[in-house]
This record gives C-alpha cells, sequence and structure tokens, in this order.
C-alpha cells in the first residue's frame, strides 16, 4: 500500500452504543498485531471516535477512546464496524470526515450495518454494496441510489468494501489482506485465526436448510479430494459418484452446504491454487493454467484478469517479492498526481 517503511495507519470509526463489539475484535486481530512476518506491513492500528472519552459497545462493554475524528485525516484504511442502533443518526462530522478520507484516496472497510454509515456520506451512490440480509431492504429503502447486493459476502468497488453481517468481516478482512499482499499472507493469516482462507464474495450470505451430518462429512470428504485433483477435468457427474448422489441431488445439496453452485467452487478453488504457484513458484503461465485445471493459457488468463482484476503476469510482479502494491495513497498525498 505504501512505498515507506512507516506504518499503515488503521482507525476504526466508534459512536457510543453504537460499537459492535464483534467487528471490533476482527479488526483488532487482523491490524492490532504484528504480522510481517506473513509478508504484512506494520499497522497502526486505533479506534476513534466523533468525542474522545468513554464509548461503549452494543454489548454494553466500555472503552476508552482516546482519539478524534482527526486522526481520520491521517489513516490509509478507515474501517467502519456494525451501526447497531439503526435509528441513531450518524453525526455531520462524521459523515464530512468520511467523504474527506475518500476523496483524499483511503480505503474505506464497512462491516454489516457499518453500510448504511457510509450510504450516509453518499459515497455508495451509484454502486454495489451489501450489508447484512436481515438490513438490505432497508438499506435499498433509504438510499435508492445504492445497488444493495443481499445474497452476497461482501463487495469490493475497489476505494470502498462492504462486508455483511457477523462473521462475514472476516472474509472482507482477508479478502483486503489477499488483494494488497497476496495469498499467501492471506493463508497464513487465517491459519493463524483459525477461520477458512478464502470465502468467495459471491458466496451466499444465509444457508436456510440444514444439512444431515453424515452428509456434510461425505460432502467434506469429496471436496478434499477436488482440492487435490484440479488437474483433472472435474464434473458434477464425477462429483455426485463419489458422494453417492444423483448429480441433482448433489447440487442441491452442494448449494445447501455451501451456499455456491459446484462449477462456482471450483473456479474459487483453482483461482486460489493459481494464485499460490504465481506466488511461489517459477512455472510459467501455461504450466499453472495445466496443474489447477484451466486446460489452456488463455482460458486462465480470461478467468483470471475477470475475477481478479489484473493478468496472471501483472499478480505474480506484484508479490513474488513480497512488496506491498501502491494502489492506495498515503494520508497527505494526492491521489490524483
Amino acid at each position: 500500500m505504501t512505498g515507506s517503511d512507516r506504518p499503515l495507519v488503521v482507525s476504526l470509526l466508534a459512536g457510543d452504543g453504537v460499537l459492535g463489539a464483534f467487528g471490533l475484535g476482527v479488526a483488532a486481530e487482523v491490524f492490532g498485531y504484528d504480522y510481517r512476518r506473513f509478508g504484512m506491513p506494520r499497522f497502526d492500528f486505533a479506534i476513534v471516535t466523533d468525542r474522545p472519552g468513554v464509548v461503549r459497545t452494543d454489548t454494553g462493554l466500555s472503552l476508552y477512546v482516546e482519539h478524534g475524528l482527526e486522526r481520520l485525516a491521517v489513516s490509509d484504511i478507515v474501517l467502519v464496524t456494525a451501526w447497531e442502533k439503526l435509528s441513531a443518526p450518524v453525526p455531520p462530522a462524521v459523515l464530512d470526515a468520511l467523504r474527506a478520507v475518500h476523496a483524499r484516496g483511503a480505503q474505506i472497510v464497512s462491516h454489516c450495518t457499518g453500510a448504511f454509515v457510509v450510504a450516509a456520506a453518499g459515497l455508495l451512490d451509484g454502486k454495489r454494496a451489501t450489508t447484512h440480509w436481515r438490513y438490505a431492504g432497508e438499506l435499498a429503502a433509504r438510499y435508492p441510489s445504492v445497488d444493495v447486493d443481499p445474497r452476497v459476502l461482501y463487495v469490493d468497488e475497489g476505494r470502498i468494501i462492504t462486508g455483511a453481517g457477523t462473521a462475514s468481516g472476516v472474509d472482507a478482512l482477508l479478502h483486503l489482506v489477499r488483494r494488497e499482499w497476496g495469498a499467501a499472507a492471506a493463508n497464513a493469516l487465517a491459519r493463524e485465526m483459525v477461520v477458512p482462507p478464502h470465502r468467495d464474495g459471491g458466496q451466499a450470505q444465509y444457508i436456510d436448510e440444514p444439512v444431515a451430518r453424515c452428509e456434510d462429512d461425505l460432502l467434506g470428504v469429496v471436496l478434499d479430494w477436488a482440492r487435490a485433483h484440479l488437474a483433472e477435468d472435474i464434473s458434477v457427474e464425477a462429483l455426485a459418484r463419489r458422494a453417492l448422489m444423483s448429480p441433482r441431488s448433489f447440487a442441491r445439496r452442494f448449494k445447501a452446504t455451501t451456499g455456491t453452485t459446484p462449477h462456482a467452487w471450483l473456479l474459487s478453488q483453482r483461482l486460489a491454487a493459481a494464485e499460490a504457484l504465481l506466488e511461489e513458484s517459477d512455472a510459467p503461465v501455461e504450466e499453472i493454467a495445466r496443474l489447477v485445471g484451466f486446460g489452456t493459457a488463455a482460458g486462465f488468463r480470461e478467468q483470471f484478469s475477470r475475477r481478479r482484476g489484473v493478468s496472471p503476469r501483472a499478480y505474480r510482479q506484484t508479490f513474488r517479492t513480497g512488496g506491498a502494491r501502491v494502489e492506495l495513497v498515503p494520508a497527505g498525498e494526492d491521489p490524483a498526481a
């Protein structure tokens, strides 16, 4: 994110009585520790509020917050966790500060109902966004110029990432880590946090059908097999046979269990495996395409560029040295320069 040795300044925006304790914990886990051994930069992490002093979380915990909104002017990443009382107005000073953060090119990440705060600042107008599925209708009603998608875990619109409810806050921040510092860093951090390393943003938020334990276990075995055989031509029919189901039953069970389709899941796994090979090996793109099951280099390049926003070559150049991306503009610099 920066080309210097200074720490990245990360600030979490808090409001008294509306600060989501879960989101605070997730943010502190990602940005509150020294993870330079994973290839991530140093972070200067702190909480900010419009009125420094004691701030209560949604669970009644009291925190002393010493930083005011002026810290946002020097922040590289601003986190807006759940705003737990939607009836509570967002102070105008907070909205102005968020607009200034966005105008100078810093990264904003919202979690759960934090999207309401970002939307109130007008920063989601004309953009796709998500929030907790329970409040998606309210977000769309309040801010009709926002394209609200209640089905996904997170939405990446570049300088603004919106995450859905509760555990998806982990997914959104791991996505940011993966995007900025590479798959190896995100995977190492996920292992440290004891969470899945990657759940695609398009995965469904809410799985409404309970799944029998024995079928989950069998499906888990099938998915493990698929991960180990990505180079092969894997069809739904082949997976269904291993799961002892008909293709139709397997596809239905797969969607109910994972929230996505077998095809989308396989594509996600192949892209993740390709990222690791681009970062950790000298294999040519043609060989990586074969190893992860894309068949042709052209097909691999097309899918990788479409899903990751950069070519495989550009991705490798960015992350092979462990250097940080430079797209986020350091505080005090002109994003248009």
